[in-house]
Parts: C-alpha cells; sequence; structure tokens
C-alpha cells in the first residue's frame, strides 16, 4: 500500500463525516454537516410538527399565510397578525435549552426546526404593515415595518441562533429555502414534482405556486452538489497528495457535470415562479439593515440592552454553490463596498458551510489550484469551463434580478441589502475577467503554438475540438461583458444611481 492511500487527506481530518450516510449520523450534529451524499443539503428532509410545547408557535404558523392549505383566508390577509402573536404565544425561550438529543447533546436537527419557525413568524411580524402598504398602495412603496420584535418572539429565535452559532433573523438555508422543505411521498426522492414547502408567507402551501416554485427551484439545485463538493474534494486531496494529473482532471469534470445539472434546475425558475408574481411575496423575506423599511433598526424585547439590531434578509446570494467554485478557482474579487456585502453575507450561512467554504478556500490557496490548472493545457480548459459555468450562472442570476425585480420596482435594495442594480454585476465582472486573463495568457493562439505542420505531408493540421470550443465560449464572454456594462449604465443612470 502507498504512502497516499494511507495518509488521510487534510478534507477528511477536518471534516470527519464527509464520506458517512447521513441516516446513520445523530441528531446532535448541524443537520448541515456536509456530506459527499446530501451536499448543502440538510442530512435529512426537516421536522414538520414541532414539540407539543410550542403549539401555539404552530397554531399561528398554520393560520399564518395570506392564503392558507385550506384555500382560505390567513392571518396575513386581514393584517391581523400581529395582535394574534401579542394575544396568544408565550414566551416559550427557556423550552430551547431542552431540546436534548439521545446521546444528551443539544439536538440541533429539531433546534434548527424550531429556528426556522421562530424566524418565519419574526419576519411576517416585523413586515406585516409593509405588506399591507404594498397591497393598499403598490405605487406607494413598502412604508414602515415594525420596529420594536416582543419578547416571544425574540426570546426564542434568539437562544436558538446562539446554538446554531447563526444570526437571529431569517436565512436562506436554515429557514426559508434549505430548512422548510419536505416530501409529497418520500418514496419518490427529490425530484422537483415531489417537493413540497413546509412554511409559506403567501401562497406557497400550493406547491404550484410561484412561491413554492421559488424556494423549491433553490432546494432542486441544491439536491445537485453532492458532485459538486465530490469533485472539488477530489481536486484538493489529488493535489495535496501528489496524485495524478488526470485525477484533478476527474475532479474538474465532476464539477462540471453538476453544474450541467445545476444550471438546468435554475433555468427552470422561469416557469416554476412568474416574474409578475415574485413582487408579492418577496416582501416578507427583506432584512432589517440598509432598508428604508427599518431606517433604525430592530430592538429585539430584553435582548442586547434593547438597543436597535441589523440583519441582512434572506438572499440566494447566501448559497453556497457558487462561493465553493469561486474559493476552489481563486477568482479574485475587486476590493469595493460592493465586495465587502459579499464577505457579510457569510456569517448567514450554516456553520458547517462556513468552515467548509473557508477551508476550501484556504487550501486552494495554499496548493495554488489556478497555478496548478494553467500548467497544463488539458486542466487549464476544463478550469476555463467551470469558470464558464460560474459566468453562466451569475449572468442568469442578472437576468432574474433584472426580470424579476429591476423593471418592477423602483426599491433601490435587494432582499439581502445590497444594491440591486451593480451588486450582481461587481460578481460577474470578475469572473469574467478572470476568463480573459486565463485564456490570453494560456491557451490564446498569441500563447500557443496553434499550428503544427505536418512535415510529410506540409499539411496544416487542425486545432483540437476544444480548443475550438474555447474560443466560441470566449467570444461570448467578450460580448455579455461589454452588453453588461451597457445595462448597468443604463439602469443607473435611469435610478439616478
Amino acid at each position: 500500500m502507498t504512502e497516499v492511500e494511507t495518509c488521510p487527506s487534510s478534507t477528511l481530518k477536518l471534516f470527519p463525516h464527509i464520506n458517512d450516510t447521513p441516516s446513520t449520523l445523530p441528531s446532535s450534529l448541524d443537520p448541515f454537516t456536509i456530506t459527499t451524499s446530501t451536499g448543502f443539503l440538510p442530512l435529512a428532509t426537516s421536522p414538520i410538527i414541532l414539540p407539543e410545547v410550542f403549539r401555539p408557535l404552530t397554531s399561528l404558523l398554520n393560520r399564518l399565510p395570506v392564503v392558507k392549505e385550506d384555500g382560505s383566508a390567513g392571518l396575513l390577509a386581514k393584517y391581523e397578525l400581529g395582535p394574534a402573536v401579542l394575544a396568544e404565544l408565550p414566551d416559550l425561550t427557556a423550552e430551547i435549552d431542552k431540546l436534548v438529543s439521545a446521546d444528551g447533546k443539544p439536538d440541533l436537527f429539531t433546534i434548527t426546526a424550531v429556528f426556522r419557525d421562530y424566524a418565519f413568524l419574526a419576519s411576517a411580524y416585523l413586515l406585516e404593515p409593509c405588506w399591507e402598504n404594498w397591497c393598499k398602495n403598490p405605487e406607494g412603496g413598502y412604508g414602515l415595518g415594525r420596529d420594536m420584535l416582543p419578547k416571544s418572539i425574540a426570546g426564542p429565535m434568539y437562544r436558538c441562533a446562539q446554538i446554531l452559532d447563526i444570526p437571529p433573523f431569517m436565512s436562506y438555508a436554515a429557514a426559508y429555502c434549505l430548512f422548510n422543505y419536505t416530501l409529497d411521498k418520500p418514496s419518490e426522492g427529490l425530484k422537483y414534482s415531489n417537493l413540497r414547502l413546509v412554511r409559506a408567507f403567501e401562497r406557497g402551501l400550493d406547491h404550484k405556486s410561484s412561491e413554492a416554485g421559488f424556494v423549491l427551484t433553490h432546494v432542486d439545485m441544491v439536491k445537485e452538489s453532492p458532485a459538486l463538493i465530490s469533485g472539488a474534494v477530489k481536486v484538493l486531496d489529488t493535489i495535496e497528495q501528489g496524485g495524478p494529473r488526470i485525477e484533478v482532471n476527474d475532479g474538474f469534470r465532476e464539477i462540471l457535470k453538476a453544474m450541467e445539472k445545476i444550471e438546468e434546475c435554475m433555468e427552470d425558475m422561469w416557469s416554476n415562479s412568474k416574474p409578475s408574481e415574485y413582487l408579492a411575496f418577496r416582501v416578507f423575506i427583506f432584512g432589517i439593515t440598509s432598508q428604508s423599511m427599518f431606517p433604525n433598526g430592530v430592538v429585539y424585547e430584553g435582548i442586547n440592552d434593547n438597543k436597535p439590531m441589523y440583519f441582512r434578509g434572506e438572499s440566494g446570494a447566501n448559497d453556497s454553490i457558487i462561493p465553493l467554485l469561486d474559493h476552489l478557482l481563486q477568482i479574485p474579487m475587486p476590493s469595493t463596498p460592493l465586495t465587502k456585502i459579499l464577505h457579510e453575507f457569510r456569517a448567514y450561512r450554516p456553520r458547517p458551510h462556513r468552515e467548509f467554504l473557508a477551508y476550501v478556500a484556504s487550501k486552494a490557496e495554499e496548493l495554488g489550484v489556478r497555478n496548478f490548472a494553467v500548467q497544463d493545457e488539458e486542466t487549464a480548459v476544463l478550469y476555463l469551463k467551470v469558470l464558464d459555468h460560474v459566468r453562466s450562472f451569475r449572468w442568469r442570476h442578472w437576468l432574474f434580478a433584472r426580470e424579476y425585480i429591476i423593471r418592477r420596482t423602483p426599491h433601490p435594495t435587494a432582499t439581502g441589502g445590497s444594491p440591486i442594480v451593480t451588486w450582481l454585476p461587481n460578481q460577474l465582472s470578475a469572473v469574467m475577467d478572470l476568463m480573459i486573463t486565463i485564456y490570453d495568457n494560456y491557451l490564446s493562439p498569441a500563447s500557443r503554438s496553434t499550428v503544427a505542420t505536418d512535415m510529410q505531408g506540409g499539411k496544416e493540421a487542425k486545432l483540437p475540438t476544444y480548443h475550438r470550443q474555447v474560443e466560441s465560449m470566449m467570444e461570448l464572454v467578450r460580448d455579455q461583458r461589454e452588453k453588461l456594462a451597457r445595462e448597468v449604465e443604463r439602469w443607473c443612470k435611469e435610478r439616478g444611481v
């Protein structure tokens, strides 16, 4: 047996469960513990039913949606959620520490479900006045939200967040999206038609609604992330252990296949969630920092000496798919205030995601993944193709922002608090710039011998197929780069940015 086979990789040392079967792991583990079979999804679908002591919370959530599961009008439809919370919900903070798993440790699986439910209630409570303003006068904007979160919500949510090591506000993974789905028929697995929401604000309990489509399309995309994890680990471990380059290339190919599937799922957003219906449920996923609805933040009653707090809202930018590739490929981001927001979003991911992404970033830097890739033409092409998927993903995200939001509302910030016109192009331009640099320096005709002479026949040999693919790819990149610059300039002028 060789030394490479006997020496465990840094990945396995730091993430001992990465190759484990999720069903064998205890509920005391963070449900977002990463494995190569679940990727960035939780280890199992989230609980639908909370422990009995939380019945008052469950009752409010069942009655909360604008349209309830039975089709009747809920509390938000009548703008009655706020009074109902104050009248019905006791402070159950003390119950959080009683949620213990069989091994005597905190039951993080159940605690995450409790956090999800309090996060939904908190957002609905704080933003209910904005929903009312928007419904009665859409052209008049959102107005102001409530700036005091009652102790009955703030206390339990804050305690859950402390245990989970995440901010005490609605988050993409631990609340709104990735811990908010279940399966209609467990035997049929994670196919899109089998996915259902657990909690919703507007009409999302109807699985064919735009709200359900918006959330579940994200779940559908992330279900393809196991191969992304596996491929990234293969790239890092092989380089670290001095393995053959062919295995690094196989790792990149695994990532490419995963990204093809992820982007196929992403493209279905257009049909799963109608652009014309997005703004309605979007009201409820805004944050309480950098938003006009909360100019003074929000006081969490009984917490932080009753001083206002500020948290970013739910955002798909908190997903871990593209950040993983940013780090693995060592994509340099510009030193701008917009990139600072990108870094702030890291805190809103589950702790296992944060730790894994930080590891990939540091290990890729230590090993010099980008430099390793460009030393070999085949690897360089694969590396460039993965970069192109990051570009393609970000370009589609820009199209979503443009068609779902920018064309439909003058509100200047995204739900996470980033500037709606300029933030996504900041990252998209960065990956395009790197692609052009890699191509120009390592793969363009000027950087390599493009024509070989057949000494016997005196004929010029044709370029390999992948060279032609790369050149057509780069034509698209340069075109999109110019188009993006024009679009951003136009939207900035129209909005006075």
